[in-house]
């Protein structure tokens, strides 16, 4: 039931049980003629070998044709990049603009509405232009029926 692990040319066995307290004795020269000599490989092998790792120009020029190919689209997206956050500032500026203006605006409408003197422009319509109030037979009440516009009748 032991395990034969191969490390470094020797066989190590897991699981033998040994009796004692002291190590067994190791018999170097035994196992130095048991490692087999390692053989060199034939210049035929060897040659394979190289073709087998050599790129071969096709191979090159695929992969110089990708590398560029993904060169130009990472280009494109930092350029993409780049435009979008110019987009964004100039959004950001414009809106700053916007707020600024309705801020303007709504500062300016209050001004006027409060410079206005509705008993001035009162006394101005009755005193000097004639008005008067409507009376209870000049008002007339219309029935709107969806129409965005009104003809007069006249009755005779």
């Amino acid at each position: 039931m032991a395990q034969n692990v191969r490390r470094a040319g020797r066989n190590y066995r897991y699981g033998d049980y040994v009796n004692g307290s002291a190590a067994p004795k190791i018999d170097i020269r035994r196992q130095l003629e048991e490692v087999p000599a390692r053989h060199t490989a034939s210049e035929i092998t060897r040659k394979n070998r190289a073709k087998q790792y050599a790129w071969s120009t096709a191979y090159i020029v695929v992969l110089t044709v990708c590398m560029g190919m993904m060169v130009a689209m990472l280009m494109y997206r930092v350029k993409l990049e780049a435009m979008v956050t110019s987009q964004v500032d100039t959004i950001n500026k414009l809106e700053k603009q916007l707020n600024d203006l309705k801020m303007d605006n709504d500062e300016e409408w209050s001004r006027i509405n409060n410079s206005i003197d509705m008993e001035e422009i009162k006394r101005i319509a009755i005193g000097e232009l004639g008005m008067t109030y409507a009376q209870e037979g000049q008002i007339v009440t219309y029935v709107d029926e969806g129409v965005d516009y009104m003809r007069k009748v006249v009755e005779d």
